[in-house]
């Protein structure tokens, strides 16, 4: 079967999106499925959609929420902790820190990733330079292999003192666990930076997850056999790019913002191809919103993060998630409104679904106001009007409101907690949002924006092509990316340039991964960057370097970042803590793809009822967005509709849409 597609695939809480781009370039395919438990059965659907007789599969890049979900809900795997003598209560201890200080009714810290009967102890001890003080007992080792078996542990994290800069005793210990348990996980390997707590937390989750992204993707690749696809399976990480299954076995945390990191990579590309430096991505699915800052064409990313409280470190898009999404339900709690973070997912999903769901949903809301067409939304569904109302009426009686105000109201309450994600990747960073154009997309976003924007103070919203199934889209056109990092604790001072030589071997090991993985490593781009702090700071900040820089131009450039960052510079000895290298291999796929033009008439092709916040109950003009072509103005209120996403342009706004089919709503003259 000859290779001819390259497949992009969102696994979302509610729908499983699917886009096919052929060889060549030529119109996307585009399908969207509900999400199924067994995951590999809403793929198999989705490849039947957009593979045509005799097309083969040249690649194949996978987004998912499901590592997300594991851990957020806890379905983890048993896991045992084999740690330094002395050290076996760190998970517990933590930083004594609190992120409510006068808050006490903010619940206390999650139960520690591994309990105390499962978290084990030998002699061993490597100090702060990687010098062995005591030797590793290797029989104490033997024993605790023993133990962990009759646990019933299906993995167990290793994680000695300073084992990031002397990892021997860890692949010791591990080499000899390995026979009695199924998965081991060395901190050397997933984290070797400094700070115990951290380290060892996150080497425990990762191990956490490595049975059940095992058993994820055997089905994924046997679900793929069964279409008759083999080796063309790649995975989106947290970090924005792509990786081999084998990366994401050794590393399975690297899948934690799977899901949003591909509408991210979509919209960087869509603000580059549109001109738009500075934007704010938001993309609303059925279950959550993920936001994200692109400042000066770049996505920001992190290092570490919290999850349920507690740290992980891995790369990543600084994206911020929340609970609100189209599935989202309304409730009330504690005398008022609220508005997720459960969802009623893909099944049954909400009421107006009528698949036997009758809790009200955001959704439901949509229904209720006449926003969604009932007899032809969400890809041919039919939606039951009346069982939206139906749904929100309980909620509607206690709260002595009608149906359609109550339904606005929770509309305003998503919208609220989407605009306080907007502050948080905006104002928090010091960035001023009314500068940012919104770039809306996923299955809800483009609904939202409008109102968003008035919240917001946002002066342009941006709803690109195809943005129902705007991050399966984006697992196209993601780039190849490998991460690696390494404690190298020195001052930096002229005339040194200790750093050299790990950054080569750092180098040397991503190109000899990449080539493992059967990857292009021949057009890797190398990236390096350094995390450096003023002598006696806590925390670090992460500067770029380029080979070959002096100690002196690499000192101006951290107080280029220090002073933009605290608005202050110092000629205070300055401090290399951590080395970062990425081993980048530049996406080939096609620019962003404009939508046909169906030839559709360009007047509406009709009007509905909806209810506006503030305005009321308006007749509004319905426009096919296959029907728009460049140049056109259409003055709100008016709706328009593809068969994934459904476009709101609210009273005092104007919609323009250009020759590339992107649509730009901003406030009318």
């Amino acid at each position: 079967m000859p290779e001819s597609l390259s497949i992009g695939v969102d696994a979302g809480g509610t729908f499983t999106d699917v886009v096919a781009q052929p060889a060549g370039g030529g119109a996307l395919r585009v399908c969207k499925v509900p999400t199924t438990r067994d995951p590999s059965e809403a793929l198999r659907r989705g490849l039947r959609a957009v593979c045509r007789g005799g097309e083969g599969v040249g690649r194949l890049t996978y987004g998912t929420t499901v590592v997300t979900n594991a851990v957020l809900e806890g379905r983890a795997a048993r896991v045992g902790l084999v740690t330094t003598r002395g050290f076996r209560d760190v998970l517990e201890i933590g930083r004594q820190q609190r992120d409510h200080l006068y808050r006490l009714d903010v619940p206390g810290r999650a139960p520690p990733a591994v309990p105390r009967a499962l978290r084990f102890e030998v002699t061993e001890r490597v100090d702060h330079r990687g010098r062995v003080l005591v030797p590793l007992d290797e029989a104490e080792v033997a024993g605790l292999a023993r133990a962990l078996r009759e646990a019933g542990v299906e993995a167990v994290a290793v994680s000695f003192l300073h084992a990031y800069a002397n990892p021997a005793h860890e692949r010791r210990a591990g080499a000899l666990l390995r026979p009695a348990v199924p998965h081991v996980c060395l901190s050397s390997d997933v984290d070797p930076e400094l700070r115990e707590y951290e380290r060892t937390h996150t080497t425990c989750v990762t191990a956490q997850l490595m049975p059940l992204v095992d058993r994820f993707l055997d089905g994924l690749a046997a679900g793929l056999a069964a279409h008759g696809v083999h080796g063309a399976l790649r995975l989106m990480q947290s970090s924005g790019g792509m990786a081999a299954p084998g990366q994401v076995r050794r590393v399975p945390l690297a899948m934690l913002l799977s899901g949003p990191a591909g509408g991210v990579a979509a919209a960087r590309a869509v603000a580059s191809h549109a001109g738009v430096a500075d934007a704010v991505a938001l993309d609303m699915g059925g279950t959550s919103t993920d936001v994200c800052l692109i400042r000066s064409g770049q996505v920001e990313t992190v290092s570490e993060r919290r999850i349920l409280g507690q740290p992980v470190r891995l790369r990543s898009l600084a994206v911020e998630s929340i609970g609100s999404g189209g599935g989202s339900i309304a409730r009330i709690e504690r005398g008022g409104l609220r508005v997720g973070p459960h969802s009623a997912g893909a099944d049954p999903g909400p009421a107006c679904y009528g698949r036997g769901g009758d809790l009200p949903t955001v959704t439901d809301a949509y229904v209720a106001l006449g926003y969604l067409d009932p007899q032809g939304a969400l890809g041919g569904l039919r939606l039951d009007p009346d069982r939206a109302r139906l749904a929100i009426e309980p909620l509607a009686a206690s709260l002595g409101l009608s149906v359609h105000d109550t339904a606005a109201g929770i509309l305003e309450i998503a919208n609220a907690a989407m605009h306080r994600a907007i502050r948080v990747v905006s104002v928090q960073r010091g960035v001023d949002p009314r500068r940012l154009t919104l770039i809306a997309y996923g299955g809800a976003g483009p609904m939202h924006a409008g109102r968003l924007a008035q919240i917001a103070g946002i002066r342009r919203v941006l709803v690109p092509p195809y943005s129902g199934v705007l991050s399966a889209y984006g697992c196209l056109v993601a780039d190849l990316r490998y991460d690696a990092v390494r404690t190298l604790r020195v001052e930096l001072s002229s005339g040194s340039d200790a750093w050299e030589a790990p950054f080569r071997q750092m180098e040397e090991e991503l190109l000899d991964r990449l080539a493992g993985d059967g990857l292009p490593a021949g057009r890797a781009v190398l990236r390096r960057a350094m995390e450096m702090r003023y002598a006696g700071q806590n925390y670090e900040l992460e500067v770029p370097v380029e080979p070959g820089q002096s100690a002196g131009e690499i000192r101006q450039r951290f107080c280029e970042h220090h002073r933009r960052h605290y608005a202050y510079a110092t000629d205070e000895p300055v401090e290399v803590v951590n080395l970062r290298v990425a081993a980048v291999v530049p996406s080939e796929a096609p620019g962003i793809a404009a939508m046909p033009v169906t030839g559709e008439a360009r007047r509406p092709r009709g009007d509905r009822r909806a209810f506006f916040y503030g305005a009321g109950w308006l007749t509004v003009p319905v426009y096919a967005r296959g029907g728009l072509g460049g140049g056109e103005e259409i003055r709100g209120p008016a709706i328009i509709e593809d068969e994934w996403s459904t476009v709101i342009v609210h009273p005092g706004q104007a919609l323009r849409c250009d020759r590339a089919g992107l649509l730009w709503i901003e406030a009318a003259p």
